[in-house]
Order: structure tokens, then sequence, then C-alpha cells
């Protein structure tokens, strides 16, 4: 009697303090953290082990092996082939859709739009490298429409994620291409639309849909189909607008 008693109290305190692990695409490492926050109000005990990443990392990390419960991605081409693979519990869902701007330390006149890329004193310009991040596969096409990525390329410094591009922005290089939503984070307000940055022409690139999945080893997971929800609810979109994301 007393081995159940105590196996039952094992079982209740691992219940209390479950822990899910979700994988994020670089952009969202500023909207996630109050996004959790929002999430413990219901679900105070449950730990949430953010891995932050680019979204082909963290998707060649999962094909792999790595025990995460859900994936966040900056595009629905990685949730997609996860799914192709066996690995996810249903279809992949959108659940935010994210911007590109154009940042830089220096004041500028943004009046030219994305051609301030042009300006002279211009030499090097942060993107995200295509290859692993959506956000530089989006940048290129923004730059290809405008015409000016022959003109430019010889000037690019890649990033492996858009999180490393805006730390090239404000660092390395003269000016970046960078995901709108890391400048709502509390430690740009310095950094002014119009002076260090703008939005560019969504009308220049495809919409950046970011898609979720849960993962096939969080199918019985109750903690993690809740954050999975939690992420599609009004109070989630709420909080990602107030990042310049759009939601449906």
């Amino acid at each position: 009697m007393k081995k159940m008693v105590f196996t039952y109290f094992i079982l209740l305190s691992f219940l209390c303090a479950a822990e899910i692990s979700i994988a994020v695409a670089a952009n969202v490492s500023y909207a996630i953290k109050p996004l959790v926050a929002a999430f413990h109000v219901k679900y105070p005990n449950t730990k949430v082990d953010v891995i932050l990443g680019s979204s082909g990392k963290l998707s060649a990390q999962i094909i792999h092996g790595a025990p995460y419960d859900v994936f966040m991605s900056a595009d629905m081409k990685f949730p997609k082939r996860l799914r192709k693979e066996h690995l996810t519990v249903g279809h992949p869902v959108v659940y935010a859709y994210g911007a590109l701007a154009i940042l830089s330390q220096k004041k500028r006149n943004y009046c030219a739009e994305i051609f301030v890329l042009k300006s002279p004193d211009i030499h090097k310009i942060a993107i995200a490298n295509p290859k692993t991040a959506p956000y530089g596969v989006a940048s290129i096409e923004a730059l290809k429409h405008a015409r000016l990525y022959e003109k430019l390329k010889n000037k690019f410094v890649y990033g492996e994620s858009i999180a490393q591009t805006f730390i090239y922005a404000t660092s390395a290089a003269d000016i970046g291409i960078v995901a709108k939503s890391a400048l709502y984070a509390p430690q740009m307000k310095e950094y002014k639309e119009a002076i260090h940055w703008s939005e560019i022409d969504e009308t220049r690139y495809t919409p950046i849909a970011q898609g979720m999945v849960l993962l096939k080893r969080a199918k019985d997971n109750v903690k993690a189909k809740a954050f999975y929800d939690f992420m599609l609810s009004q109070k989630a979109k709420e909080i990602l607008k107030q990042f310049g994301y759009k939601t449906l």
C-alpha cells in the first residue's frame, strides 16, 4: 500500500512539473518570451524549454532525432518536409505571417524604400542565408523583384539565421534586411521607423507564412498539445501582432 501511495505521488509530481520542448525559428526570439509567459498563466506548472535557431537547422535536428515536441518554423516548407517524413501529428498550420524590414544604425532617408540599399556609403549588407533561413529566401526574392540582386550580391554578409542577421545589421554591416518583428523588442526603442528602419513593400516577396506542427514524439503529451492550441488562440495572436506579425 505504501509503495502504491509513493508511486502515486511521484507520478503526480511529474505531471505537475511537466516539461515540453519547443523548437522556435529565430525570428520569433523576441515574441516567444511573452508568449510563454501568457501560456504559463493557464499552465503555471509546465516548464517550456525553448530552443532557438534557423528553421533549416532545427528541421535537420528533428529529422535526426532531436527530442522536440512542437516546431514553430519561419515558413511552411520545413514543417511540410517533416510531415512527409512522418514525423508530425497532423498537417502544418500557419500561426503568423512575418514581414521584412531594412535596418541601419545610421540615420537614413527611406523615401526610396528598398532602393536605399544602392547608397554609395553602403559596402556591407546583412541578409539571412536562404539555404537555412526562410527570411533569407524572402530577402533574395525582394531584391530580385527590385532588380537589385545582381548589383548588390557582392556586398552581402550572410547570417545563418535571421537573428544572427539582425546582429550583423547592427554591428558588422552598414545595413541589413531583417525580420520586422525584431524591431518591436524593448531594446530597440532607440531605433525609429523612417529614421533607422523601414518595412519592405510586401508586394515584393511571397507572404512569409510561418508554420507550426506538433511532432510525433508528443502525440500523447497533453501539455505539448495545450501549447500548440495556445499558439492558435486569440491571446497568442494579440501578442504576435504586437511584434509586427499578421495573423488570420
